[in-house]
């Protein structure tokens, strides 16, 4: 085996992105009701501090307490404007850790696969947009799942990222849309 063979099956092995995912492209899902572990992260003007240092303590919290992701690897990422949150789904369990929720209702997503970078995420996520308005629901925060990482894109067939928009049904949108008929 060459050296660089071994490098690109180390960069493999110590990489944290999924490496299966759920079939969620264009589809509408319902989060409410499912577990899982949610973790504040730091982030400044929506780039966020030590992103991977938090999704290893995410997972090794997890492990702690004896959790089974559903997705492993799978994170869904928020951020604002002096922080955000990290999220992974968790199989139905108790535990005591602060940690670990239940997603309230209305917990309702659109989801779109990106294929590129988050540069070129634009087109995509005003796309998702415009499909959600003209479907009478208000759209609300971003969560982003990147799918494969840089030490991986080129064998998973390119970056990817799963742009997780929540919404909520909006009374004045779906009047404005009648109006328009």
């Amino acid at each position: 085996m060459s050296e660089n063979s071994e490098e690109q099956n180390g960069e493999a092995l110590s990489c944290r992105c999924p490496d299966t995912y759920p079939d969620w492209d264009g589809t509408d899902q319902v989060f409410a009701g499912r577990l899982v572990h949610r973790m504040k992260i730091p982030s400044f003007f929506h780039m966020p501090f030590a992103y991977d240092l938090y999704v290893g303590k995410q997972e090794e919290n997890i492990h702690q307490l004896d959790l089974i992701e559903i997705w492993p690897g799978l994170v869904l990422a928020r951020t604002g404007m002096w922080g955000g949150e990290i999220i992974r789904f968790i199989e139905d369990a108790q535990s005591p850790s602060r940690l670990v929720k239940t997603l309230p209702p209305p917990f309702d997503v659109n989801v779109m696969l990106h294929h590129g970078g988050i540069g070129t995420i634009q087109k995509t996520l005003r796309e998702q947009q415009m499909r959600l308005t003209d479907a009478g629901r208000m759209p609300k925060e971003l969560y982003l799942a990147h799918l494969a990482c840089p030490a991986c894109e080129e064998r998973k067939g390119g970056e990817k990222i799963f742009l997780i928009r929540r919404w909520e049904s909006s009374k004045r949108l779906q009047d404005k849309i009648k109006k328009r008929s």
